[in-house]
């Protein structure tokens, strides 16, 4: 299955999921979140039957809870996190499929940074050199290697959402960062497929203010994760 947290996605939804392999796709579960722009009603007119509505905003990670849960019960064996900005290609779906369906690895990320596309996909150079100061930051804390803790195209075996207590994670952006620590502190293996860049005026982004802060929680998470591998901090999150 694959789940789109949604938010003021109009523009770009149809452009997503005409990318999307429906031959290889079962569900398609869209939560969008309060938009303004008449996302949900567009996704009913595109053929979506799972679609979740959140009447108030209530944040980035809230928004993947809901679609988790809802994959979850819905019986999916691999779930895709896309986002429908079409900042991600959809067309890397199957390898991601085939790396989880075939045993090989229980999660996949999409990075942007493994080759040289980050900057030329025009990520902007402050988010880039913070990705890089910030994943270096996390594989020596958390004692993983990971060319990115970033990026927002994940799949996830359903053996992964069932282990880790994603519903106590915060409803933030932080919430992808608590994900891959969770996962990582389970002892689950991860697998990355270079990702193309894609940034334009329509693709969602957070400005300045929202990245320090998500920087500072990073580090945050790093540190926990650490505390709690030592036996120095006993957190919910990885119970």
């Amino acid at each position: 299955m694959v789940v789109l947290p949604a938010y003021n996605a109009a523009k770009t939804l149809e452009s997503t999921l005409k990318e999307i392999p429906m031959d290889l796709v079962d569900e398609l579960i869209l939560c969008d979140d309060a938009s303004k722009d008449g996302t949900a009603s567009l996704a009913q007119k595109l053929g979506i039957e799972q679609i979740i509505v959140h009447p108030v905003n209530k944040g980035y990670g809230a928004n993947q809870k809901s679609l988790y849960n809802r994959a979850l019960d819905l019986k999916a064996d691999i779930v895709i996190m896309l986002h429908p900005d079409y900042q991600y290609t959809p067309k890397l779906i199957p390898s991601m499929v085939n790396i989880i369906g075939d045993e090989l690895f229980p999660v996949v990320l999409g990075s942007r940074i493994l080759g040289k596309g980050a900057l030329k996909g025009g990520m902007p150079l402050y988010k880039y050199v913070a990705n890089r100061f910030l994943t270096l930051f996390q594989n020596i804390l958390i004692n993983y290697k990971l060319s990115e803790y970033h990026t927002g195209y994940r799949a996830f075996s359903r053996e992964v959402l069932e282990s880790i207590n994603f519903n106590g994670n915060s409803d933030d952006f932080i919430f992808d960062n608590q994900l891959l620590s969770q996962i990582i502190y389970k002892g689950f293996d991860i697998a990355e497929v270079t990702c193309p860049t894609k940034y334009f005026d329509e693709a969602s982004s957070i400005n300045f203010v929202r990245s320090s802060r998500y920087g500072l929680g990073v580090l945050k998470v790093s540190v926990s994760h650490f505390l709690n591998k030592m036996g120095l901090l006993k957190s919910a999150l990885y119970q």
